[in-house]
């Protein structure tokens, strides 16, 4: 049973964070507690990634599977040749180029991590993300610190401090509120432990970005076919979050609608007619060029499909609107999965599970 804890919420200076508070908070950390705060992509959970113990702890408060690993993350590179058991060029010239950044490399495990942290495998994400208040928490605790999104396990993640308060308040140590995310989707997670890098997770950093540091890369197939990558992924434990599971679903089943930019707003409108003549109250997420085309329903504006980044920036805190307007059904528009567009559609696909139209 989840036992209740008193829940510290500290506001702090995105660009310079009180070292008081900073110093508090690591300390939590490095006495085996759980501190969220923010990075550049999402909230993260934090652990001392060294403490097998206050590891399990966000398991237990996150409702997270055992055998979902984490990613660790480091306040300087020098980090990474601790925690990891061979570094190869590749990665090396991928760490000058985006770190700090929303990339984690997944290398060879060294031997000082506990089970908890790599779920068993021979392998672990590290990432060095470009936040003030991340870096100035993790070199406070002075230890690297285990991370993964700060929700509960399957909801939407959390881009503000609000959205962590939400979910987590009475499971946690502190919340460092340092304002909103400013990608608004996790890292990209890029396995470096075999010949080719491999994409696992699509995020900030584009596969065309990758190649043209670390020159051929692939695509696992979980990353755009998202129901078939769940279904098969049988008892071998995914080799980085947001694989195996269904994840970043508000409470309101949610239906993508994908295809040919002029197709899908007249699906969408179709849909909604059929689920109001059901009495259900319907949420729209859509792109800001065709907003004006939905006249009814409780419409949300992501961003713009022409610039993918910008509904990747608003997208897990659209669903989480939806939760709080209390709709019983939404109706997302997709964008090419192309570009950052990728990492959105990724996201949205796991928010809708198998209800997926194309057209």
């Amino acid at each position: 049973m989840q036992k209740t804890r008193r829940t510290a919420f500290w506001p702090v200076d995105s660009r310079h964070p009180d070292p008081a508070v900073i110093n508090r908070a690591g300390l939590i950390l490095r006495r085996g507690g759980l501190v969220a705060f923010p990075t550049e992509t999402v909230y993260g959970l934090g652990a001392n990634a060294l403490d097998g113990p206050a590891v399990a702890g966000i398991f237990r408060a996150k409702g997270r599977p055992r055998d979902n690993p984490l990613i660790v993350h480091v306040a300087a590179q020098d980090a990474v040749y601790q925690l990891a058991a061979a570094v190869p060029d590749s990665a090396r010239r991928l760490m000058q180029a985006f770190w700090p950044g929303p990339l984690t490399l997944v290398l060879p495990a060294g031997p000082g991590l506990p089970p908890e942290v790599t779920a068993g495998l021979d392998s672990v994400g590290l990432r060095m993300p470009a936040h003030p208040v991340a870096l100035a928490l993790i070199s406070a605790a002075g230890v690297p610190v285990a991370a993964p999104s700060a929700n509960l396990s399957g909801r939407p993640s959390p881009t503000t401090a609000g959205h962590v308060w939400q979910d987590l308040r009475g499971r946690i140590d502190a919340v460092l509120d340092g304002g909103p995310a400013g990608v608004g989707v996790e890292s990209t997670v890029l396995d470096m432990t075999g010949p080719v890098p491999v994409v696992l997770r699509p995020g900030g950093v584009t596969p065309a970005e990758l190649t043209a540091v670390a020159g051929e890369i692939a695509l696992d197939p979980g990353v755009i076919d998202t129901g078939a990558a769940a279904a098969g992924g049988g008892r071998r434990p995914p080799r980085s979050p947001g694989m195996k599971y269904r994840h970043y679903a508000p409470r309101a089943p949610l239906i993508l609608v994908e295809g040919a930019p002029e197709r899908v707003p007249p699906r969408i409108r179709e849909l909604a007619e059929h689920y109001r003549a059901a009495g259900k109250r319907v949420g729209i997420l859509a792109c800001a060029e065709s907003a004006d085309l939905f006249s009814s329903g409780q419409v949300l504006v992501a961003g713009r499909r022409a610039e993918p980044a910008t509904v990747a920036a608003r997208l897990f805190a659209s669903l989480r609107r939806f939760d709080e307007l209390g709709v019983d059904v939404i109706l997302a528009e997709g964008v090419e999965p192309q570009g950052v567009g990728l990492a959105v559609m990724n996201r949205l696909r796991r928010a809708a599970g198998d209800r997926i139209e194309r057209v």
